[in-house]
């Protein structure tokens, strides 16, 4: 377990591999180990740091604000303090969020782009997920537990094929969340648009999705293709929100072959 002191309190990440740095971002109510297999697979070529998001996964949870512009600073501050000055983002569904909003910010800091399920538009969201922004339900799931077990158990049934593991892994992370960055953190998401903005992003960038997602609608990849002219699109499927759970070995290889496209430009 390794951590940082950033200007808004402790980050912490864990760190698999050598080689060029490759920075992994995490979904809403999610954590770095949902990246433990991709760290594994990248490893022989790539040195993996998956960091938690502030009020997520083993990181501060005093922070103020959990909004998308929040984790895009935090990671800025994150290859900062780790002397990166650039690197490939991946992130999957809020990651990937970030992860756009980070090269449009700071391109400098971005050499390609991997987003996995993540909205362009935050009113792809499935409903439930825009309720789950709403202060008072947060509140009442945290005030009866229960109810946010029922939901995330309701969840797993088509969230992914990976159901029991999956709900091991959220509600795990799920009690390492606070009530705070629960709902701000997606009620930001709900209200993000990055259409208009893609044709400002230069770098290359993979989108993946899985045919089956039920927490974000499939057709954002199609929005992500439409507006990123250096986009390049992966359906998955077998997949739901969690290519990498459910497709682990083809998402493992979609990945690596992107990633290895950059090694092979700068030989050139």
């Amino acid at each position: 377990m390794s951590s940082i002191v950033t200007d808004q309190g402790v980050v912490h990440y864990e760190v698999v591999g050598r080689g060029r740095p490759v920075i992994l971002l995490h979904g809403w109510i999610g954590s770095w180990g949902y990246w433990l297999n991709t760290m594994s697979c990248l490893e022989s070529h790539y040195r993996g740091y998956a960091l938690d998001f502030w009020g997520f996964g083993d990181s501060g949870k005093t922070r103020g604000s959990f909004q998308v512009n929040d984790f895009v600073e935090l990671v800025d501050q994150f290859m900062d303090r780790l002397g990166i000055d650039a690197a490939p983002i991946i992130g999957h569904s809020m990651g990937g969020t970030v992860a756009l909003s980070l090269a449009l910010s700071k391109p400098e800091r971005v050499k390609q782009i991997v987003v996995v399920g993540s909205p362009i538009v935050g009113n792809s969201l499935s409903f439930w997920l825009q309720l789950a922004g709403k202060p008072w339900i947060a509140t009442l799931l945290w005030k009866f537990p229960i109810f946010l077990r029922i939901f995330l158990k309701l969840m797993s049934l088509r969230a992914t094929q990976k159901s029991d593991e999956w709900y091991q892994m959220v509600t795990r992370d799920v009690s390492d969340t606070t009530l705070e960055s629960f709902f701000t953190s997606i009620r930001s998401l709900r209200y993000t648009d990055l259409t208009s903005l893609l044709s400002n992003i230069s770098v290359p960038t993979l989108g993946i999705y899985g045919e089956s997602d039920i927490i974000v609608n499939p057709k954002q990849a199609s929005v992500l293709g439409k507006n990123l002219a250096s986009s390049q699109i992966e359906m998955m499927p077998g997949s739901g929100h969690f290519p990498m759970l459910d497709e682990p070995v083809p998402f493992n290889r979609r990945l690596l072959d992107f990633l290895y496209q950059d090694v092979q430009e700068q030989l050139q």
